[in-house]
């Protein structure tokens, strides 16, 4: 197994050097985001300019599914591209999931189709570490690591906070040395360890879980909180009341708030009522724009 002792504990200093002179992203609080991992990104005709939807700064997308085109047409296009991927867990789907051994998996995951994986692996670290040069080979600005908190969940290692603290010390150490940032993915027992080697936060739930000021800590580090609720009536039947509940909630003060299904496909509505449908590989041509970029409405109030 690898111990904290094989980084630096803080590796913001060292970006530059490491990544010629490129320099780590820094999100902005407020920047407005829109996540999609169901399917890849799809684009209109060649012919064209690319154009998406929604029109918000940040996308949060599957790097193993979307192509560095595609992520080179969301920078053509002004947005910065966060990389998706499961860091805690195993998904047999992957393509690198034969690098995994016996010993590295533990308890599958409740409601999920995953297995816990043990981050003190040093195996597990050399996959973790390939999947985020894979990140920086295809152009993304940072990546979302998934499933870093297996120590409030039966994972079968005993994982412990520190286990988790000293693996995200770790994925940041090695997001900085290939010129990204890096988000916290909930976790919220563990921020005052990390919050200094993270970026952003994404989070999920917090309103539903009545844990918003708990995540506050990113807001007064001036870093963003990334925030998705699941809300009844998604996609497309959320009561503006419950909306409104949603975007006003105690403790979302300065968090970029999107509501989504559980799925995370390519819809979207945001705290202004707008809803979009984000194109994606699996959308039907029918319910889009014919520019290929999604489609946009408003709810009914």
């Amino acid at each position: 197994t690898l111990s904290s002792s094989t980084y630096p504990i803080s590796a913001h200093h060292s970006a530059d050097e490491m990544h010629g002179s490129r320099a780590p992203w820094t999100p902005a609080v407020g920047a407005s985001w829109q996540i999609v991992l169901k399917s890849p990104l799809k684009f209109g005709p060649e012919s064209e300019e690319p154009s998406i939807q929604p029109d918000v700064d940040v996308y949060d997308i599957d790097v193993f599914d979307n192509s560095a085109e595609t992520i080179a047409k969301l920078h053509r296009l002004g947005k910065k591209v966060i990389g998706y991927f499961s860091a805690g867990t195993y998904e047999k789907w992957r393509p690198d999931s034969r690098q995994f051994g016996k010993a590295d998996l533990g308890k599958p995951m409740d409601d999920w189709d995953e297995r816990w994986v043990d981050v003190r692996s040093g195996n597990v670290r050399a996959i973790m570490s390939k999947r985020i040069q894979l990140a920086a080979e295809k152009g993304c600005d940072a990546i979302d690591p998934d499933n870093v908190d297996g120590y409030s969940h039966k994972n079968g290692f005993g994982l412990t906070k520190a286990d988790s603290i000293d693996f995200i010390k770790f994925l940041s150490y090695e997001a900085r040395r290939h010129g990204m940032s890096i988000g916290l993915k909930n976790a919220g027992e563990i921020i005052p360890e990390v919050i200094d080697v993270v970026d952003f936060q994404v989070n999920e739930q917090c309103v539903e879980y009545n844990e918003g000021q708990t995540f506050q800590a990113f807001i007064k580090a001036n870093k963003p909180v990334f925030h998705i609720e699941y809300p009844k009536g998604a996609p497309g039947s959320v009561r503006a009341k419950t909306r409104e509940k949603i975007s006003n909630a105690k403790g979302t003060q300065g968090f970029s708030t999107v509501l989504k299904t559980m799925d995370l496909n390519g819809w979207v509505q945001l705290c202004d009522g707008q809803q979009f449908t984000t194109w994606t590989e699996e959308s039907d041509d029918s319910g889009s724009d014919d520019d290929g970029s999604g489609s946009g409405s408003s709810d009914d109030e």
